[in-house]
C-alpha cells in the first residue's frame, strides 16, 4: 500500500478497521499536526496498519471491553510530526526513540515493529481521586494484559501503552512515585499484584 496521494486516498486510509472498534482514522488525530498544518499521514500505511492491529487487537480492545470507552489522546505521529515535536519541544522524543512506539510505521534499532497510543480510561477517573492510584491501574495491565511499555502522565493518569514483537514491560511514571515502578529484575516485577487492584471488573475479551 502506497502512501496516499490524494484526500480520496487518505479517506480510504482512515476507513481500514484495525480491531471490532477502532479503525485507523482514530489515531491519525494531532493536535502538533493540525496546529503547524503538518500532514500526520504514515509513510509506510502497510507497516502502521500491522503494529496498528496489534495494538488495537491485543491491548486496546480488552481494556475497552473491561472497563468502557477508552479516550484517545495522542496515536499515530509521522516522522516529519515528531521531528518538527521533538526540535520544538513539544514533548516529543527523537524520531530514533519513537520508532516502533509513537510512529508505527518505522522499525526500531533491533528491526523490530511496535505501535503505542497515549489514552484515558474514564472508568478510573470516576472511582479514584488520590494522584497515586494510578499505580491500580498499572498492575492491572501488568497482570492481565501483553503490553510492551507503559508510562503515566499527571493529567487525567493518561498513558502511552505499548505493543511491541519483543516486549520489555517496563512501567514508569511522571505522577508520584515519579520513576520506574517496575522492570525486569526488580523484585515487584513477578508475580501477582492483585492487592492494589481489588474491585476492578475481571479481564474481559
Amino acid at each position: 500500500m502506497r502512501k496516499p496521494g490524494s484526500m480520496k486516498g487518505l479517506e480510504d486510509l482512515g476507513r481500514i478497521r484495525l480491531s471490532q472498534n477502532f479503525f485507523l482514522r482514530d489515531f491519525l488525530h494531532s493536535e502538533i499536526a493540525d496546529f503547524h498544518r503538518i500532514p500526520n499521514i504514515p509513510e509506510d500505511p502497510d507497516l502502521a496498519v500491522e503494529a496498528g492491529r496489534r495494538l488495537c487487537e491485543e491491548l486496546l480492545e480488552p481494556l475497552e471491553a473491561t472497563f468502557g470507552r477508552l479516550h484517545i489522546r495522542s496515536g499515530y505521529r509521522s516522522p516529519d510530526v515528531n521531528r518538527f515535536g521533538n526540535d520544538n519541544n513539544l514533548n516529543c522524543s527523537t524520531n530514533a526513540a519513537t520508532a516502533a512506539h509513537h510512529i508505527w510505521d518505522m522499525r526500531d534499532f533491533d528491526g523490530c515493529m511496535g505501535a503505542a497510543v497515549c489514552i484515558v480510561v474514564p472508568w478510573m477517573l470516576d472511582r479514584y481521586t488520590d494522584e497515586s492510584n494510578w499505580q491500580r491501574l498499572a498492575w492491572w495491565i501488568h497482570d492481565h494484559l501483553p503490553y510492551a511499555s507503559l508510562c503515566f502522565f499527571p493529567k487525567l493518569w493518561a498513558f502511552n501503552i505499548q505493543w511491541h514483537e519483543r516486549p520489555k514491560r517496563v512501567i514508569q511514571s511522571y505522577i508520584s512515585p515519579r520513576g520506574i515502578l517496575t522492570k525486569p529484575g526488580m523484585a515487584n516485577w513477578e508475580g501477582r499484584h492483585s492487592e492494589w487492584y481489588e474491585g476492578f471488573p475481571a479481564l474481559k475479551n
